[in-house]
């Protein structure tokens, strides 16, 4: 066995050298820690890759810089290295616009919220319609939807429409609702989506979910050259917080037309997993077409994104049993059981990935019912890796069922600290057991991808580690952590941004840890987030981000 080893270590060594004399200019770096990911080698001191990005060897700083001489090195001292974070569920355009749109996200009362209209409208000509994000009533003294009126008193006549934190809901002002040119009286409601209404059946102002669109038809559309910019803006911010990848879950054909130019002028910064967006055109191509990547290797689409329901802060989830604090309401299913049926149905046939977002526990448990009746025998035997996105509120006999199926929970952890305060007064002491249950789905078997949902949550992935981890907020409480039994370790969740989020993309042959084969992505940080304690993970000092070798964001050194 001994001389087995030595030949083995004797072979690799040859390989190597062969591989340094005739391999292209290489790059070698190192640092005090590389947390490979890789359980093979979990551990190593540096990394060599070459000038396409593909990493050629793992190992120590020594051995590396003998096996490669005439590489360039790069050396990051005391910092740490990890594989390149992918958050497996946001919304790239839509973080991109915020930032060309009125921000109203940490409002505490309904009052700054408009103080900060007013400052932002005027930025606007005159008759542009006033758009805006992020309010939260949950977050204000009074916690009920505000009203049209609210709007009115400041803005008679611009349009106002302001999507809630979630997305699930907007607020629009008489002007918007003029302008969506349709009867909003009586008690009638869209399929999917509610108008929120008085006890006259006047619309208040506020849609939910599939209500939106109704105020949206109205709005004029953006022109391709605002959406590409919307697209870098988004990707941008990503690679800044470490981000060396995104599934973004929800994109129609004109946006992926959008990447794609990007991609052709050589402008994606990191690799976009694109979930084409309902039972609509994009899926449309791929069962057309095949199943996409652009020829940069760093957008593509495999996957189709549906949605069961709505969200738990609008109270659009659908739920088994009423809302505890609204009786009589159990949320909405934004799709049929029959309607989300055919698309599954549709995407199998054309051999593209499932990912639903499910919420309430009904929603829950309609697409774990509708994902057993499709798959049949294929479960277990299929490589089909569907997904639920969210996975956020499951009765108990549905939590063991994920594994059982072999779905992916596509989970962010910070929905769970924000939505703490307020998220048992929906579901009541008993339902909240089955909520934002990462160690129960983990223990169970299934496998978690995470992500924060940006722009609900903040692009930043540090936040997610540390949510994961410690089940709190940035002040540390409530102490030990909000229903503690659910943590998971730095490990588990720095594994979740990184080999699970890849596993769960198709992609963890190329990214998710630095094994030899694979892509040269990582970030580098000041400290190591697995020696760090839990409450430290937020304040991680990201020193870079790497993407095929090549920086895509760098801290400057008056960042420090």
């Amino acid at each position: 066995m001994r001389a087995m080893r030595r030949w083995s270590a004797w072979a690799l060594t040859l390989a190597a050298c062969c591989a340094a004399a005739s391999a292209p200019a290489a790059t070698v770096v190192s640092a005090a820690q590389v947390h490979t990911l890789d359980p093979a080698q979990p551990r190593a001191q540096a990394l060599v890759f070459d000038d396409a990005g593909k990493i050629l060897a793992v190992g120590t700083r020594a051995d590396l810089l003998h096996l490669y001489p005439n590489a360039k090195h790069i050396d990051f001292g005391q910092a740490t290295l990890v594989p390149g974070l992918i958050d497996a569920h946001a919304h790239v355009f839509e973080l991109g616009i915020n930032q060309l749109q009125a921000d109203l996200t940490g409002t505490r009362s309904k009052a700054e919220a408009l103080q900060r209209l007013r400052e932002f409208a005027r930025t606007l000509p005159a008759g542009q319609w006033l758009v805006g994000h992020g309010w939260d009533q949950n977050d204000w003294p009074d916690a009920r939807f505000p009203e049209a009126a609210d709007l009115d008193a400041e803005f008679p006549e611009r349009p106002v429409w302001l999507q809630r934190i979630d997305g699930h809901a907007g607020w629009a002002n008489g002007a918007a609702m003029r302008a969506a040119g349709r009867e909003l009286g009586g008690d009638w409601q869209p399929d999917g989506g509610r108008i929120v209404r008085d006890a006259t059946g006047r619309a208040t102002g506020v849609f939910i979910d599939d209500a939106m669109a109704l105020v949206e038809r109205a709005r004029p559309p953006l022109a391709p050259a605002a959406v590409e910019q919307a697209l870098s803006l988004g990707m941008q911010a990503a690679v800044r917080h470490g981000l060396t990848g995104v599934h973004d879950a929800g994109v129609d054909l004109d946006t992926l037309r959008a990447y794609q130019r990007l991609g052709d002028r050589g402008q994606l910064p990191l690799r976009i997993t694109a979930f084409a967006a309902g039972d609509g055109d994009a899926l449309e191509s791929l069962c057309r077409d095949g199943l996409y990547q652009h020829p940069s290797e760093r957008l593509k689409m495999r996957t189709v994104k549906l949605y069961a329901d709505g969200a738990l802060g609008s109270r659009g989830a659908a739920l088994l049993k009423d809302y505890s604090d609204e009786r009589g309401n159990r949320g909405l299913l934004r799709m049929s059981p029959e309607a989300m049926a055919r698309a599954i149905a549709k995407a199998k046939r054309c051999s593209v990935q499932v990912a639903t977002h499910a919420i309430g526990d009904r929603g829950n448990r309609e697409v774990l019912d509708l994902y057993a009746q499709a798959l049949g025998d294929d479960a277990a035997g299929r490589d089909h890796r569907w997904r639920i996105e969210h996975a956020q509120i499951l009765a108990p006999q549905d939590l063991p069922r994920l594994a059982a199926l072999h779905a992916i929970a596509s989970m962010q952890p910070t929905h769970a600290t924000s939505d703490m305060p307020w998220a048992e007064d929906r579901l009541g002491p008993v339902r909240i057991n089955g909520a934002y249950a990462w160690r129960q789905l983990r223990d169970s078997g299934a496998r978690l991808a995470l992500g924060s949902d940006f722009p609900v949550e903040s692009v930043d992935p540090r936040l997610g580690l540390f949510a994961a981890a410690t089940r709190t907020d940035a002040a540390g409480k409530p102490l030990g952590g909000w229903h503690p039994e659910e943590k998971l370790t730095a490990y588990e969740a720095l594994r979740g941004f990184t080999l699970d989020a890849a596993y769960a993309g198709f992609a963890e042959n190329d990214v998710g840890s630095l094994a030899v084969g694979k892509r040269a992505d990582f970030v580098v940080f000041e400290q190591d987030p697995l020696a760090v304690e839990p409450q430290a993970l937020r304040e991680l000092t990201l020193l870079g981000t790497y993407v095929d070798g090549a920086p895509v964001w760098q801290r400057r050194a008056s960042d420090r």
